[in-house]
């Protein structure tokens, strides 16, 4: 019996290797059952390697406000936070970042920060412009949460090229168990889809082990990014805030976040896929077992230090006291320990 279940699990990932898609039924019984997890990494390595060899790019984080109107209960920056401790960084602040970030190799910048009202379209827009006239060799990469089609288009127009909003969730109960009434499933998925049509590169994302997430919730998450085709997908592991709701709730594990690393690499070849900051927190070795399981992206953080503790997402969050420069080296060490290299690449998706 145990030799017929190794044997269709081998099946089903080689099936989705070949075909880059499977069933409700197929993803459900390929996520319950994950005893052939190091066959499905050995082939997500051989997939990404076709893909982009041995290089893995870097993405240069700056995490620039961290005001939200939103009030997620997984989220340390919620709005009903009364102990964050608030930040924004200037337009200054932003380009030293940048000029920091390039000198050390850095060509993609990833402007994050909670949906702050105070950055309108005008700041935006002319923060973008800057970056885009003084590092036109960069891509640029804004995590901004949802906005108008009419925000997207001027922002795009301004020069960025990539867009991250993770969807969280493609099952809209478990959607619901997650945000207040006030956020939208529809919209979330709406913005995804129009972020695609403006012509963003898109990333969408999932935390693995949220609360109330079921196997049948992860099938769909495979589901809609089999559909939305996105450019990239960040997904990380739950980790806890002592300042909201979900405080007491259990993390995710690395193990379960490690196989869902493995399918997204063989659902989509090209995926650029990171191995998250998330990861690293709840594993000292996790972002080198993200690479192993067939990731290739690392997101080290260009923040000032000063502000880096207070964008704090989750709990015991790394690299918080770090440079840049640290964190770049320390990077740099921990990729060639296992074989790879961070690569000096605006890192764009490979043709698939």
């Amino acid at each position: 019996m145990q030799k017929y279940r190794r044997y269709r699990m081998h099946r089903l990932i080689d099936r989705l290797e070949d075909k880059h898609c499977l069933t409700n039924d197929e993803w459900i019984a390929l996520i319950t059952d994950r005893s052939e997890a190091e066959y499905l990494f050995e082939r997500a390595r051989f997939t990404a390697k076709q893909y982009y060899g041995n290089a893995v790019y870097t993405r240069g984080l700056i995490e620039f406000t961290n005001y939200c109107k939103n009030n997620c209960y997984y989220c340390g920056i919620r709005r009903d936070n009364r102990n964050a401790d608030r930040y924004r960084l200037s337009r200054e602040d932003i380009m030293d970042c940048c000029r920091q970030g390039y000198e050390l190799g850095f060509r993609t910048f990833v402007l994050q920060g909670g949906e702050d009202l105070y950055y309108t379209d005008e700041r935006l827009v002319d923060i973008i412009s800057e970056i885009r006239g003084h590092y036109p060799d960069c891509a640029l990469t804004l995590s901004l949460g949802e906005r108008s089609r009419e925000s997207y288009q001027k922002l795009f127009d301004a020069g960025a090229d990539r867009y991250l909003l993770r969807h969280e969730t493609a099952d809209e109960a478990h959607y619901k168990k997650l945000h207040p009434s006030e956020m939208s499933y529809e919209n979330r998925i709406k913005c995804l889809y129009t972020l695609k049509e403006i012509g963003y590169q898109v990333g969408c994302g999932f935390m693995v082990g949220s609360p109330g997430q079921t196997i049948e919730s992860l099938a769909k998450d495979m589901q809609f990014i089999t559909e939305l085709q996105p450019q990239m997908v960040g997904i990380g592991p739950f980790v806890p805030h002592h300042e909201t709701p979900f405080s007491d709730e259990t993390k995710g594990t690395v193990e379960l976040t490690l196989y869902m690393l493995g399918l997204l690499r063989l659902l989509k070849p090209n995926l650029l896929l990171p191995a998250t900051t998330a990861l690293g927190t709840i594993d000292p070795r996790g972002r080198e077992k993200g690479i192993l399981a067939g990731a290739n992206v690392v997101m080290p953080n260009l923040s000032p230090t000063r502000v880096r503790k207070k964008y704090e997402l989750y709990d015991n969050k790394i690299c918080t006291g770090d440079e840049a420069a640290e964190c770049r080296t320390c990077l740099n060490r921990r990729m060639e320990s296992i074989g790879y290299e961070l690569a000096v690449d605006r890192g764009d998706p490979a043709q698939q």
